[in-house]
């Protein structure tokens, strides 16, 4: 098989690779059966409870549903792994938030190099194991009611399972993004998301073939726009401004290199799936908050406007759709902050003796850098938008509400880390081409 080194690789050719080539597999099988423990930690319950009373309790709501989309059925089965990467990516919110306002954790990620990222991710664990104690004591105050035994000796044995299950998830997360394909954090969000499909999509079935032909109208419209939204991300998530650039002529010892033509990529949606995994990470805080809150005896105040706050922000309700929009295009404009500098790209392009053609070098170029990726991080967080409200909209037009708490977030978040994870096979695809030219 002739492979051309400029065109991305085929489905064979990925395939092949994937068969073949002795790295890649033990990366795919060395990611796999991480997932695969995540989920069997997900069904270790908990001991010292009464499933029976807590399932009976927690069958309707709709808050439990929301979070099981995001822990994969955890919150339901109170397994070993209920927390989740949930802790880890809390704490990656508020040091990304904290980075853009402390100079110290600011210096430590521009200016340290690897050995302040590293400084920067050892902070993250710190505080993400502070949240996952939170969490944990939110609960074990919450499952009190249905301990067998309850006391002080069930809370703390309940906390300590808790947190060492949220940390060893955190840590398999990271052993996947270093030594399997994927970003860890992603991709057990995005098991615990397809864990939860084969539910939905049986009581979708069970509800089009016990209603009449309206019923299955209504289904197959919603499953449409499904489709429709699914292929929409895909080619919004590729979108890409090429920005034109000309390297000016330039001498190496006798060579003369001439002008070249070439462009600069910015991608529509700089942020990829962060900003929705951000964005429903904070909106799911008050709920998991209000409902771990709820313990036996009296509530106290700051538990009433926690509740109150919950009830505004149901999943799906207008409150809740506004607020995500906002947050959609704050994490959006801010996660691009972080991902592009246009004063670096200008230096850079400087360096390099590459003109924008009709901008001047320096500072206009980084100027007109901002505007075009102000205007392009505009337009991805407005699709964002767009998409996560058009799947609610249907799904109260035609009163399905079997995919309830799977809508439009879960969605993103499945295409996003599903063409993320390509792209890192494809590129490990190239590298392997191109060390097989060198042999040659």
């Amino acid at each position: 098989m002739v492979d051309s080194r400029d065109k991305t690789p085929s489905a064979q050719e990925t395939f092949m690779q994937m068969a073949k080539a002795a790295g890649l597999r033990g990366r795919l099988f060395y990611s796999i059966g991480l997932l695969i423990l995540l989920r069997l930690g997900v069904a270790i319950p908990i001991p010292g409870i009464d499933r029976v009373s807590f399932a009976r309790d927690i069958r309707n709501s709709p808050i439990i549903g929301f979070l099981d989309t995001f822990s994969g059925g955890g919150i339901s089965a109170l397994g070993l792994f209920a927390l989740g990467i949930l802790p880890y990516i809390n704490a990656s919110i508020i040091i990304q938030l904290l980075t853009a306002a402390v100079p110290f954790l600011e210096n430590l990620q521009k200016n340290e190099g690897e050995a302040g990222r590293r400084k920067i991710s050892q902070i993250t664990r710190y505080v993400a194991l502070g949240w996952s104690i939170l969490q944990s004591a939110g609960i074990a105050l919450w499952v009190q009611r249905y301990a067998v035994n309850p006391g002080i000796v069930f809370t703390v044995q309940t906390m300590l399972a808790l947190v060492a299950g949220s940390m060893f998830v955190m840590w398999m997360s990271e052993l996947i993004t270093e030594r399997g394909i994927g970003n860890g954090a992603s991709l057990f969000i995005f098991v615990s998301i397809v864990s939860v499909l084969p539910r939905s999509l049986g009581q979708t079935l069970e509800l089009a073939q016990s209603g009449d032909g309206q019923i299955v109208g209504r289904v197959a419209i919603l499953l449409l726009v499904f489709l429709i939204m699914i292929v929409a991300i895909v080619f919004v998530q590729e979108g890409t401004r090429r920005i034109p650039i000309i390297s000016a002529k330039r001498q190496v010892g006798k060579r003369l290199y001439r002008e070249q033509k070439s462009y600069l990529p910015l991608r529509l949606n700089q942020g990829g799936v962060m900003p929705i995994i951000f964005a429903s990470s904070v909106l799911i805080l008050p709920a998991s908050l209000a409902q771990f809150g709820q313990g036996e005896g009296e509530v106290s105040g700051f538990s009433q406007i926690l509740a109150q706050v919950a009830n505004a922000l149901r999943p799906n309700s207008i409150p809740y759709v506004i607020v995500y929009l906002i947050f959609i295009l704050f994490f959006s404009y801010f996660y691009a902050s972080l991902v592009v500098n246009p004063v670096d790209m200008s230096q850079n392009l400087k360096k390099m003796g590459a003109t924008i053609p009709g901008i001047r070098p320096g500072k206009t170029t980084s100027e007109y850098l901002e505007k075009v990726l102000n205007r392009l991080t505009l337009l991805g967080a407005l699709f964002l938008g767009f998409v996560a409200v058009i799947p609610t909209a249907v799904e109260s037009a035609t009163n399905v509400t079997t995919f309830q708490g799977l809508g439009a977030t879960s969605l993103l978040i499945l295409v996003g880390v599903a063409i993320d994870t390509a792209k890192q096979i494809q590129t490990y695809v190239i590298s392997q081409r191109y060390e097989g030219m060198i042999k040659q």
